[in-house]
């Protein structure tokens, strides 16, 4: 917010009619691509439009007295100047323009707000201007990319989770050639019923339809839509019984657009699916679980764009892929008056068939509502490796040592919250005949061009290192005899080349700052990640490097290790925590003399055994997902980097090449993190001041973080504020150890082996002396 004397600057230079030049311009540019011109239609201009309006709007403001009596955002003359250097970088092509996007937005509503506008100015710029790097940034780095499943202690607010949900997702395309046949081709009998089932609809003195289907709301309102479809949906399903190849499967439409699904961590509503219960009503509680097909509603036929029916889409799916811990994809649709597209959302991001007209292309209709209704399983995205025994129990079946052998799933540990992105599932398991034989499985879809986690914990078991979980087994997974990849098997080799508004992938990932180094300029409405269509399907060794320009990959791998235990946060107590700290630090020493540099310490990768009958380490690290072997020759060419950015070191938010440093850094921030939002182990919570850290521009995060540690009074009110009563006894500790960490208040700027020692040492001492205090339980 302005303050004085700036408000006095602002109220006596208004800026009157001094935009009107850009606002014409942007009604011009709406009116040339036939869009109403609103806000909205930011999401469905071209990038060099949205690009030449900002220019245009800087370039006003600059000509603005007021540019030049306002003090600059950092150590420049004026604004006037950081208005020079923001312009600059609009011009350049590297710029993410979602960055400017709140000041296009406060030029361009009706009534104009002075003192707002100039707030977006020096957000803008603050947001362009990065600290300086202590250390050259390195072409070996492999780029960041940020995702949903990086949250941490977040109460994910629609608001906030949506602005990350649309760089996870990527640019979306639509009007996918041959969507219908990968998804709908396979489905036993449908293309008969479908037929017979028409007909009938036609058949008749009151035919369900006759040039558009009986009952349709005229006004396309939500809600009489909504008990329109369902009734409709049941009707195709009963006409289609005697046609159904095997007897009809317990699903049915769901419409309950009032009442929030259960199971997620904000409160979310579904308009309408197809969800796993037959018995299901409108009044039924039912869990994102449940919910098969996910469906999206909207009354006008424009809001079939990316900032409206597609965003609210994709975040339907996100909601299924976390709570169903073996679907592979996911198939949902969007109906935006009668205008219908069918999507599906994998670990890429999310694609589209083209859109059809439900009044006019009846028979589409039912062909889609009877395949909802008849798929099987894997059609419908489940991962049909993980199979059942009669008793219900589910297994997987792996092949080690030319053996085969059956671990039996006890549950699940982890699943992570996104679309988009390594998606990493853990399961407890024990050998089918041996109960006392107790793994950890890990599924996660992984960027072909990355070294195999089981490779790198292979390595690390066979060079002896310790406190890191042990190898047992790794694999990649096969569905149909096929390597289960996104572009080959998920998506069936589709030619997204073809999709309207398709960009190549050298443009579309042109670098950008902030959120995510590897994503491009703001896209078109309607474009997503997604595949080029190899002449035949390829193992995953065989495909081509990401960073030679064509599409990414992933791959589903599959690791299986023998330590388990808890994440580091649940600790029993402080003493506990800090020991088990130890034990993580001295296991990423000897990871890193073995070689192996982690990369992505986090409270969820770092866990404590007390349990005195599981042989697992007491502590050790998990995830090698990001790790690196520290003498390769360049960047593995993947298209992103994830993390619990958190944790992140502030070197690490601002591209430096990762060190050991960084990690050790990480750790800090990891017990940081957990003396603000955890009192004790069962009790955790959201601090909204911290809260943002998962959604602000990794530029700003490191800021934010430099600030919190460059004084030791800032510092110290800072921890003495926000730490829960039962950590309150930690500040101490804490502040030795910004000390060496932070070495005259700021990072590290040469690389320095023996704070390995300095770190313990002080963890050690610390735990001695909360242990000999006593009061050790919860709460005291």
């Amino acid at each position: 917010m302005a303050v004085q004397p700036q408000l006095n600057i602002i109220e006596q230079n208004p800026i009157a009619n001094s935009l009107e030049g850009f606002r014409t311009s942007y009604q011009s540019v709406c009116r040339s691509k036939r869009v109403p011109c609103t806000l909205d239609a930011l999401d469905q201009l071209d990038l060099e439009d949205v690009q030449n309006l900002a220019l245009d709007l800087l370039s006003a403001l600059q000509t603005l007295r007021t540019s030049r009596l306002l003090h600059s955002a950092g150590s420049g003359k004026d604004l006037f100047g950081d208005l020079l250097r923001l312009t600059s970088s609009v011009y350049s092509n590297n710029f993410d323009l979602d960055r400017i996007r709140p000041l296009l937005e406060a030029a361009l509503v009706d009534d104009l707000n002075d003192t707002l506008i100039w707030d977006r100015v020096y957000d803008a710029v603050i947001e362009s201007t990065p600290l300086p790097r202590p250390i050259a940034s390195s072409s070996k780095q492999t780029p960041w990319r940020h995702s949903t499943s990086s949250f941490a202690n977040s109460s994910e607010y629609r608001q906030d989770v949506d602005k990350i949900l649309k760089l996870e997702l990527g640019p979306l395309y639509v009007g996918v050639s041959r969507f219908r046949e990968t998804y709908f081709g396979g489905v036993a009998g449908l293309e008969a019923a479908a037929n017979a089932v028409f007909d009938k609809c036609t058949q008749d003195s009151n035919p369900l339809f006759r040039g558009g289907w009986r009952g349709w709301p005229t006004d396309a309102n939500q809600d009489a839509v909504l008990v329109w479809f369902a009734d409709l949906s049941e009707k195709l399903a009963s006409l289609g019984d005697e046609h159904m190849p095997i007897p009809r499967r317990g699903r049915r439409p769901l419409a309950q657009p009032n009442q929030p699904i259960q199971g997620s961590t904000a409160e979310r509503k579904l308009d309408i699916g197809f969800v796993d219960n037959a018995e299901a009503s409108v009044n039924s509680r039912c869990h994102w679980s449940q919910i098969l097909i996910p469906g999206e509603l909207k009354r006008n036929p424009s809001a079939d764009v990316a900032s409206k029916a597609h965003l609210d889409i994709g975040r339907y799916a996100r909601e299924v892929l976390t709570a169903q811990d073996t679907r592979r994809f996911v198939l949902g649709f969007t109906l935006c008056g009668s205008r219908m597209r069918i999507w599906e959302f994998d670990r890429l991001g999310g694609i589209a068939s083209d859109q059809f007209d439900i009044n006019q292309d009846g028979l589409q209709l039912v062909s889609t509502v009877l395949g909802f209704l008849w798929m099987n399983e894997e059609e419908l995205g489940f991962d049909p490796t993980i199979t059942r025994r009669e008793d219900g129990q589910r297994l997987v079946t792996i092949n080690r040592n030319g053996l085969t052998e059956r671990l039996i799933i006890d549950k699940i540990m982890k699943r992570a919250s996104c679309v988009a992105g390594r998606a990493t599932t853990c399961w407890r398991a024990h050998r089918e005949e041996d109960p006392q034989a107790t793994f950890v499985i890990k599924d996660s879809w992984q960027y072909t061009e990355r070294d195999e986690e089981g490779e790198l914990l292979r390595d690390a078991a066979d060079k002896g290192v310790v406190n890191v979980a042990r190898y047992y087994h790794h694999e990649t997974v096969r569905v149909r005899g096929e390597v289960d990849d996104i572009r080959s098997n998920v998506r069936g080799g589709m030619d997204i080349t073809q999709a309207k508004h398709y960009r190549s992938e050298t443009k579309a990932n042109a670098p950008r700052k902030g959120y995510s180094s590897s994503a491009g300029l703001k896209r078109a409405s309607s474009e997503t990640d997604a595949a080029l269509p190899p002449s035949k399907r390829r193992s995953a060794a065989s495909l081509t490097k990401a960073g030679s320009g064509e599409l990414p990959n992933r791959v589903h791998r599959r690791v299986i290790v023998r330590d388990f235990g808890r994440s580091i946060y649940t600790a029993s107590s402080r003493s506990a925590l800090l020991a088990a700290l130890v034990g993580c630090i001295e296991g990423h020493e000897s990871l890193h003399t073995a070689g192996l540099l982690h990369r992505d310490i986090s409270i969820n990768n770092l866990m404590i055994n007390e349990d005195k009958d599981n042989p697992s380490w007491p502590s050790f690290l998990i995830d090698l997902d990001l790790a690196i072997r520290e003498q390769r020759e360049g960047a593995s060419g993947a298209k992103g980097k994830t993390g619990t950015r958190a944790f992140m070191a502030i070197g690490a938010l601002l591209d430096e090449q990762h060190s050991f440093m960084h990690d050790l850094e990480s750790f800090f921030w990891v017990l940081f993190w957990i003396c603000i939002h955890c009192n004790g182990p069962d009790e955790s919570r959201v601090v909204p001041e911290f809260d943002t850290w998962n959604y602000i521009s990794t530029e700003r995060l490191a800021k934010e973080k430099l600030g919190t540690v460059a004084k030791e009074s800032i510092f110290v009110k800072t921890i003495t504020d926000n730490f829960t009563p039962y950590y309150a006894p930690l500040i101490p500790l804490l502040n030795k150890l910004r000390k060496v960490v932070f070495p005259q208040d700021k990072p590290c700027e040469r690389e320095d082996k023996q704070l390995y020692a300095r770190m313990r040492d002080i963890l050690q001492k610390g735990g001695r002396t909360v242990a000999a205090e006593g009061g050790e339980e919860r709460g005291a």
